[in-house]
């Protein structure tokens, strides 16, 4: 079952999410400073994400011209519009703001990385789920620590990651004839690093210290893609 990997990583989010809220209840300032830590523990994440590239001009280009497209496509409005339709359905006075913020953070820190799309192709290519198994663990425990801090949004981000890694997964043989091996690793570790600067600016945001509209850098995972499927076509990777 090519899907069961990215079941069980949707399945944690849940689980890890419902066991923070059990722990809503410890005083604000404590949140408040959990609330910091993790925000420190994701930007060093970041940090250490984008050393992973094989050239920094391939991050800057992604960056700069996939901010141009999210700003034009507007996608961290509709990112949090969507977060705040949930709201409305689900939310309740208690919930009110937080429970958009918990969707929209858990959202893009569980879908920006590298081990969502080696988890999902080693799924739909030998059936071997043990990264997403990895990955579920992770999620489910920083699930833990943002719902307690964040509500239970952060239950709903189980739905993209489920979209996200399960259409790799169903398509991962289509994936494997059309892009050589080689390009699909250097793919990887250009999206590993553009991906670690937005998840450096998710804990930045959770400082407090910048308002970056993170969704709107996400087109630049898309940018890398064509910039190593040029290079590759030029010669430049092989």
């Amino acid at each position: 079952m090519v899907l069961f990997g990215t079941f069980i990583n949707a399945v944690c989010i849940v689980l890890g999410t419902l066991l923070g809220r059990v722990l809503r209840n410890i005083p604000e300032k404590m949140k408040e400073t959990i609330l910091y830590a993790i925000g420190l523990s994701v930007a060093a994440l970041g940090l250490k994400m984008g050393f992973e590239s094989n050239s920094f001009v391939i991050i800057i280009a992604s960056l700069v011209l996939g901010t141009v497209l999210g700003e034009w496509w507007d996608l961290d409005k509709k990112l949090n519009d969507f977060g705040r339709w949930i709201e409305t359905k689900f939310g309740t006075k208690e919930s009110q703001g937080s429970l958009a913020q918990g969707f929209v953070t858990a959202t893009l820190m569980f879908v920006i990385g590298a081990m969502g799309v080696i988890g999902a192709l080693e799924s739909g290519l030998n059936n071997e789920h043990s990264v997403l198994y990895s990955k579920g663990a992770l999620d489910g425990f920083t699930s833990l620590i943002l719902a307690s801090t964040l509500g239970i949004g952060v239950l709903f981000a189980a739905v993209p990651v489920f979209v996200y890694q399960g259409f790799i997964a169903l398509f991962a043989t289509q994936i494997s004839v059309i892009v050589p091996e080689v390009a699909l690793e250097f793919f990887i570790s250009e999206m590993t690093a553009t991906g670690g600067i937005m998840i450096l600016a998710i804990g930045l945001n959770l400082l407090g210290l910048t308002k970056i509209r993170v969704a709107n850098l996400l087109p630049g995972i898309l940018v890398a893609a064509v910039i190593v499927t040029g290079l590759y076509q030029a010669g430049y990777i092989q």
